[in-house]
């Protein structure tokens, strides 16, 4: 089975595209990207959701804690629990990537 290699945009070319689709100064595209992100991570630490009709929804789930085992050893040790930030797509968002 081959496996298509795909691009990964890193952040200073999400701030480019951002500034070419926006006409907004990179400076501006930077701080308004640094903004978001900070709203996100600060509203799903508080426990709470955000969710963008169309594009998807932001939360938090939560993971109960389990015995693992240690895979040098197989000796049973004990997971704590947890909470995982998580991401569902909308409908728009998922239509869009089955073109």
């Amino acid at each position: 089975m081959t496996r298509k290699r795909t691009r990964i945009m890193n952040k200073s070319e999400l701030i480019d595209a951002l500034a070419a689709k926006t006409g907004f100064t990179k400076t501006d595209s930077a701080k308004a990207l640094d903004g978001l992100l900070d709203v996100v991570t600060e509203t799903l630490a508080a426990g709470d959701e955000i969710s963008l009709v169309g594009f998807g929804a932001f939360s938090v789930s939560k993971r109960a804690a389990r015995t693992g085992r240690n895979p040098k050893t197989g000796e049973a040790i004990q997971i704590a629990a947890s909470k995982a930030p998580t991401f569902s797509a909308g409908a728009k968002l998922k239509a869009a990537v089955n073109k």
